[in-house]
Order: C-alpha cells, then sequence, then structure tokens
C-alpha cells in the first residue's frame, strides 16, 4: 500500500489549509484514516481519525472546531481541512491508514504545514 500526503505549505496565522492523503494498492474502504502531526522535540500525535466508512471522526481537543477529516471512498482520498491556524499547529502532518481487521497499518511520508507571519 502507497500512502501519499499533499498540501502543506506555509500559511499566515489565522489561514488555511487543506491536507490530501491519496493511497493504492489497496481496498480503500476498508481502512481506517488518521491524521498525526509531530513538531520539533515532541513526539508524533493524532489529530484526527474517521472510520472506515467515512461517517464517524473524532477530533484531538486543540482542534475540534478548527478542522474537519472527511474521508471519500469514491475519489479515495482522506482530507484534513484546517482553518484558523495558529502558530502552533506548525508540524509535519503524516496520513496513516488501518486495517482492524489484520492490524496493518501504512504511513505516508508527511507534508509540511508552517504557520508563521
Amino acid at each position: 500500500v502507497s500512502v501519499v500526503e499533499s498540501g502543506g505549505g506555509l500559511v499566515e496565522p489565522g489561514g488555511s489549509l487543506t491536507l490530501s492523503c491519496v493511497a493504492s494498492g489497496a481496498p480503500f474502504d476498508e481502512y481506517d484514516a488518521s491524521w498525526h502531526r509531530q513538531t520539533p522535540g515532541k513526539e508524533r500525535e493524532l489529530v484526527a481519525f474517521i472510520t472506515d466508512d467515512g461517517y464517524n471522526s473524532q477530533m484531538m481537543d486543540s482542534v475540534k472546531g478548527r478542522f474537519t477529516i472527511a474521508k471519500d471512498n469514491i475519489r479515495e482520498v482522506v482530507s484534513l481541512e484546517m482553518n484558523s491556524l495558529k502558530p502552533e499547529d506548525t508540524g509535519v502532518y503524516y496520513c496513516k491508514l488501518e486495517d482492524m481487521s489484520t492490524n496493518s497499518e501504512w504511513w505516508g511520508q508527511g507534508t509540511l504545514v508552517i504557520v508563521s507571519s
């Protein structure tokens, strides 16, 4: 399974970005998906999670009301819409797909988000 993220970049505080994650070589609609981020000196943390059918999601408290995760099983894309960005949102954002039935997981290479004026 190949997982590729895109959409990162430099944005001013208060701005918006939408990250995308596409996968190939897998039955996309059978996998749960999540976005994680890592900042220098900190462990990678879970930002958002969504179930395989795209109907149920959970967000980290610090991004609730600002970020939205979505899973489109037709286009086979997982997106993370980020609004009202803050400098502390800066980091490398990673997409992960999980097959709960086999305890398998696949990570992308990450996309860098920098929130700065």
